[in-house]
């Protein structure tokens, strides 16, 4: 599951909007919530990478 069909603007407001919570969160401004939807956040799209999705592919054929 990508994120490919998603506008680079919309992305960018989601990561604009995910920075400011995790800098709330450690302000101790927001709930606890706000910082697992970040860390969420995050981790999709790292996940979604180049890097990564290369290296899964890689070990994915290896496996095979």
């Amino acid at each position: 599951m990508t994120l490919d069909h998603v506008p680079g603007a919309a992305k960018l407001s989601f990561d604009v909007v995910s920075a400011g919570i995790a800098v709330g969160t450690l302000a101790q401004l927001l709930p606890h919530i706000a910082a697992l939807l970040t860390i969420v956040w995050t981790l999709i799209r790292i996940f979604e990478t180049d890097t990564v999705q290369t290296v899964l592919r890689r070990r994915r054929r290896d496996l095979e």
